[in-house]
């Protein structure tokens, strides 16, 4: 069988060894990489679980802890061959019948190898395997970690609606008839809602935030956006997003109102799908996901000045709003670890001046 040149010359090392500067070989048996830095996530227990290999120039690969890995390329140990195994450290109550490096090895010389040792040397040695080291099993946590959600206390600070979705649109379109941005809404609405329907909820999230944003109006946008507040996350991303700007519109309005405990029920409704992960090691890479684009989000600026120049002020308007959505959302956060919410305050209210003049 004919391997590729860069499986020829590799050998393999344990997951737990790799460092950066070693290459290497990627699944597909045939390129090889450097790997830039090396983590190790443990499991719930404290014991190492996946190697996350960064590679340079981009990508990240995940390597069971006690697997072994290929590394392209000849790389000698010290006083050993390429493929020269470290000494394992063995527990004292595994000693028995072991023949570890290092220690009165003229008792296990004279050792009988096994039937099974014999086949693996033909050429006569007695080359005995390493003891393998002692297993100790941690004990169970006490308690299970707590999934954080609002609770019915919690819930109660919402107000249920004054009759069904469609005669609350109804109501506030009546509010507001000189407003053609809601009237058009409203149309659409009040033939009914459903909140299975994405288009649907984007155009509740849209009555909302044309209720704050152009009419000034947050108690009708607190009405509206609550039709979208109460639904549960169903895992599907294109709908939550429309949820998840009326929840972050709910907040600010809440804040700037002096409603700080009903703006911590949305804050909470906001981060429960952040809290459905069981799984400890998914639940980290997606929290770390999840910091990154709160670190650095896109807050459309190409886009902005694109339209400035070329005077555009429609398509600006069109930005800008995406661009307040994406800064209320991260004050919904508390901020973030590039921008303070005292910054996202100022900078929300410059968006708000801007799409309203």
């Amino acid at each position: 069988m004919n391997h590729p040149p860069a499986a020829q010359n590799s050998h393999e090392k344990q997951a737990g060894s790799l460092q950066a500067g070693d290459h290497l070989l990627l699944p597909d048996g045939q390129r090889s990489a450097e790997i830039h830095s090396v983590e190790v996530e443990n499991d719930d227990f404290g014991t190492p679980a996946i190697v996350l290999a960064t590679l340079t120039g981009g990508g990240m690969l995940r390597i069971a802890a006690g697997s072994s890995a290929r590394i392209a390329g000849p790389q000698p140990v010290p006083g050993g061959s390429p493929l020269s195994i470290a000494p394992v450290e063995v527990a004292p109550e595994n000693r028995a019948g072991a023949n570890i490096p290092g220690e009165d090895s003229a008792s296990n010389e004279s050792d009988a190898a096994t039937p099974l040792q014999a086949a693996e040397n033909p050429g006569g040695g007695t080359a005995v395997p390493p003891a393998p080291a002692a297993v100790v099993v941690p004990p169970l946590p006490a308690t299970t970690p707590a999934v954080i959600g609002p609770s019915a206390e919690d819930l109660a600070l919402i107000p249920e609606p004054a009759g069904t979705p469609e005669s609350v649109v109804e109501a506030v379109a009546e509010a507001h008839p000189d407003s053609v941005g809601v009237l058009l809404l409203a149309d659409k609405l009040v033939k009914g809602i459903n909140t299975k329907s994405g288009s649907c909820l984007k155009d509740l999230s849209d009555l909302a935030h044309e209720l704050f944003i152009m009419l000034k109006d947050p108690d009708a946008a607190l009405t509206v956006a609550d039709l979208l507040n109460v639904l549960p996350f169903d895992g599907n991303p294109g709908r939550w997003a429309s949820v998840e700007a009326s929840l972050s519109l709910s907040t600010y309005i809440c804040r700037q109102t002096g409603q700080k405990d009903r703006a911590a029920v949305y804050e909470k409704l906001l981060r429960a799908p952040e809290n459905q992960e069981t799984d400890a090691f998914k639940a980290r890479m997606q929290a770390r996901v999840r910091q990154r684009s709160l670190n650095e989000p896109n807050l459309y600026d190409k886009e902005i000045f694109r339209s400035m120049d070329n005077s555009n002020h429609e398509a600006e308007r069109e930005w800008r709003l995406l661009r307040l959505e994406s800064l209320l959302f991260l004050r919904a956060h508390g901020g973030s670890q590039t921008i303070s919410a005292g910054e996202l305050e100022r900078r929300i209210a410059n968006e708000l001046e801007s799409v309203r003049a």
